[in-house]
């Protein structure tokens, strides 16, 4: 079967037959080529001590914050599933881009 190379750009949502096609290709075997030789102790490593660096600085960039709010609102949230906090923090940032909207949730 011939690779065929899917671009999915930052923010862009994968179309249906894109999802397919990266879901087929996750489940198939891995075919190891001369071009593409395992990689080596030291290479992993440094590969590892990377992955290790950039697990700690986006820890710094999502603070984590305590709020307040009711039952009901935790509740649909987390009908939404796994990830549901960064859903949240998505609703966040689009409120707090939104001045129209900020002006009528103040004015309460």
């Amino acid at each position: 079967m011939a690779m065929k190379t899917i671009t999915i750009r930052a923010g862009q949502k994968p179309t249906m037959e894109q999802v397919k096609r990266i879901k087929a290709a996750a489940k198939a075997p891995i075919r190891y080529t001369p071009d593409c030789p395992e990689s080596s102790p030291a290479a992993l490593a440094e590969f590892a001590a990377k992955a290790r660096e950039l697990r700690r600085s986006a820890k710094r960039v999502k603070p984590a914050v305590t709020i307040r709010i009711t039952p009901e609102c935790l509740s649909k949230y987390k009908a939404l599933g796994k990830g549901y906090t960064g859903i949240m923090a998505d609703v966040l940032n689009a409120a707090a881009d939104n001045a129209e909207f900020l002006t009528h949730v103040l004015a309460r």
